[in-house]
C-alpha cells in the first residue's frame, strides 16, 4: 500500500497526517516529511497515524529517531490516533514509554 503524507503547517502545532502502511520499503518518506516538519518554527510536531493500519520496526525505528530528533530542538513530538497494530508494536518493542503515542 502506499503512503500518503499530507502536512498542515502552524506556530504551534505542524501536523502530519499519514496514510498506508509504514515499513522499510516507504520509511524514509516518512523520515523526510518528519524531519521537514522539525526544520520549521513550531512548537510541536504532531503525526496523526489514524490511517496507518500497519508499521514494522523500522518505522518505529523513524519515530524514535524523530523524537530525539525533536526534544534536541526544544520541540515537542507526538504521535496521535494509532490504530491497535501500530500501538501493539510500539509497547512489543517499548517505545510507548520513549515517545508520546495515543491509541485512536
Amino acid at each position: 500500500m502506499e503512503l500518503t503524507i499530507t502536512t498542515q503547517p502552524a506556530p504551534e502545532r505542524y501536523s502530519v497526517s499519514v496514510a498506508g502502511e509504514v515499513d522499510i520499503s516507504n520509511a524514509n518518506k516518512l523520515r523526510d516529511a518528519i524531519d521537514l516538519a522539525l526544520e520549521q518554527p513550531t512548537e510541536e510536531v504532531c503525526l496523526d497515524f489514524e490511517k496507518v493500519a500497519y508499521i514494522d520496526s523500522t518505522g518505529i525505528g523513524v519515530l524514535v529517531g524523530a523524537a530525539h530528533h525533536a526534544a534536541e530542538h526544544g520541540m515537542r513530538f507526538s504521535v496521535v490516533n494509532a490504530q491497535p497494530g501500530v500501538m501493539r508494536v510500539a509497547q512489543l518493542l517499548g517505545v510507548d514509554q520513549e515517545i508520546s503515542i495515543t491509541p485512536l
